[in-house]
Parts: structure tokens; sequence; C-alpha cells
């Protein structure tokens, strides 16, 4: 976002004060200090590792893209397709990591927090970069610049970090269509009528068509099926590699 970041951060960080005094006004019960700061403490290595990857990540697509079928055009146009096309593999990617044991392996942490705040949109894997350019090779393979797929998934990613939220209800005319607080809060919930729902990063017309959408029914219970984990930051990185060579990933979350 260049020199723009700065200004994203303290948005964000205004809208994490503004939600915090509607929890404590609210909702108290809906908020737990330990786990927000691991949160940080996780979003601040997080970071660290993105410097070290994107390169990494840009050099995949761009490999990949020399053996593309054709090039389409740096446009307008093309940007707009490219951003469908990597939020319709964005929920392929979603679906594929709560159904496979390796790739829940860096997932497990997004979903292993009982509280739904602000900073639980960060609670993201360190090593989850070493995996995602991989599940956009086709849109590379179809000519889409990789560029405007880095670009496109970073937006999804920041679209997706105001989903998390308990302080914005039900929006008319849009649930169902692109992804809501609602519909994001569904995603997270262990209830049995929730697990495996709603895995569109923007667009909620990729569940409806694959059968996975659900709507907000009843109040959500938040975490995986196995209940709280752990507020060090550290095991919860690592928690999901540990599970999976001890052969213990049949929860879900």
């Amino acid at each position: 976002m260049g020199p723009y970041r700065y200004w994203f951060f303290l948005f964000v960080l205004v809208l994490i004060v503004i939600e915090g005094i509607w929890v404590f006004r609210k909702r108290r019960d809906k908020f737990n200090l330990k786990e927000s700061l691991s949160n940080t403490v996780i979003l601040a290595g997080y970071i660290l590792s993105k410097a070290l990857t994107v390169g990494y990540q840009l050099a995949v697509l761009g490999f990949v893209s020399n053996f593309a079928f054709f090039h389409l055009p740096e446009n307008g146009l093309v940007f707009v397709l490219a951003f469908i096309a990597t939020d319709f593999s964005y929920y392929w990617f979603h679906l594929i990591s709560h159904h496979i044991k390796f790739f829940w392996a860096f997932h497990l942490i997004h979903h292993s927090s009982k509280w739904m705040n602000f900073t639980t949109a960060y609670r993201l894997n360190w090593f989850s970069a070493l995996i995602t350019p991989y599940f956009f090779i086709p849109i590379a393979l179809l000519g889409v610049p990789p560029l405007y797929i880095a670009i496109s998934f970073s937006f999804n990613l920041i679209f997706q970090l105001f989903l998390h939220t308990e302080a914005v209800g039900k929006i008319p005319y849009v649930e169902g269509i692109i992804d809501t607080p609602s519909a994001h809060r569904v995603h997270h919930g262990r209830n049995p009528v929730y697990i495996d729902k709603n895995f569109g990063g923007v667009l909620m017309i990729w569940d409806r068509m694959f059968g996975t959408y659900q709507e907000e029914t009843e109040e959500v219970e938040y975490g995986i099926t196995t209940g709280q984990v752990s507020h060090n930051p550290f095991y919860l990185v690592f928690q999901g590699f540990i599970d999976l060579t001890r052969g213990k990933m049949d929860y879900k979350g």
C-alpha cells in the first residue's frame, strides 16, 4: 500500500478501539485481553514472515506465468477479472484448508480462538505464505499478470479483516451475495450446523454454487471442537504441525 499503509494501520487501530468500547459496554464477556495480546504477537510475526516471503510468492507466480497459454494486458478490466478469479481460487484454497489435514495444520491457528473481534482477523500462520501461491497457479497459466494476482489476494485479506466482529449484525440485501460479519461468524462457529460453511473471501456466490453457504441462525460458539487451546502465540503457530505429526487432526472448526 506504499505510503498509505500507515494511515491504514491507524484506521484499523481506531476500529479496534471503537470495537473495544462497544464490547465493554454491551458484551464484556466477548473480550479476552490475553487472547488479544497473543493475537498481536502473532500479527508481528506474520508481518515479518510476509516481508521475507513476498519475493518468493511473486517468483513462483512469475515462473509459472512463463508457461501461460497467453498473456492478458494490464488494464482495469483484466484487474477486475483477476480479482474475481483470485476470489474463486481463494474459495477452493480455503475449503481445502479445512478438509485436508496438511493444509489444516496451517489454517488451524485462525480458528482456534474462542473470541471474535478484529484482533482475531490477523491470527494467521507465519508459514502459510509457503503454500498459498500454488493455489493461484491456474490463474497465472491463464495469463493473468502475477502482480494482479498478488494485489487481488492482498485486497481479499484486507476485506476479510473487517468481517471479524460481533459489533455488526446482518446487513440487508447483501447477505448471501458478499461476505459479511454475519456470514463470517458462521464460518468461525463450531456449532454443528456451522462447521465447514461460508468459505468465500469476498463473494458468497461460490458458497451458494457449491452448497457450502449457511445463514447465521443461532448464536455462534467460536473455536475448534476440542475447545480452548492456549494463549501462547508460539504454541498456537506450531500447534497444527505438532498435532499433524501426532495424528491428532480429526477435529473441525
